[in-house]
């Protein structure tokens, strides 16, 4: 059996960046192998499409052109407000859910702090960055 479009897979991976390193893995001890189901939208497009035609049992090296992944980073997407809007104990890196106007909800991280004002991304952390994954097939349903 092959991995298609509907398909539900069960997979082990490793997600690396293009230096070589790791931002993701599931064969770290304590994890669960991947469960997906395809075209579901719930898969980056370049790693979903790197999946197609794999059986049980194959390995491969998938590699995601930004463009398939999380796309551009858009500088409009960062942004500074007073740091009094923020919490207290918030520190650099820290990720916080913040609202659109619309009253969706989003994640912003937090990039730099001073006493008068917070610098917040937006960007996905992965956008920008082309991705290489390594794959292994265990389960097609």
């Amino acid at each position: 059996m092959k991995v298609t479009k509907e398909s539900t897979v069960t997979l082990h991976y490793t997600g690396k960046l293009e230096n070589g390193e790791v931002f993701d893995s599931s064969i770290i001890e304590g994890r669960e192998p991947m469960v997906a189901t395809l075209g579901q939208n719930s898969l980056i497009k370049g790693f979903e499409e790197g999946l197609m035609d794999m059986e049980v049992g194959d390995k491969k090296t998938i590699f995601v052109p930004f463009t398939e992944g999380y796309g551009y980073r858009d500088e409009n997407y960062v942004t500074s407000i007073p740091r009094k809007l923020i919490p207290e104990d918030t520190e650099v890196g820290a990720v916080l859910r913040a609202t659109a106007p619309d009253g969706g909800e989003f994640n912003v991280h937090v990039k730099q702090l001073d006493e008068e004002f917070a610098v917040l991304d937006a960007n996905h952390p992965l956008a920008g960055k082309n991705l290489v994954f390594e794959v292994e097939v265990i389960g097609i349903n």
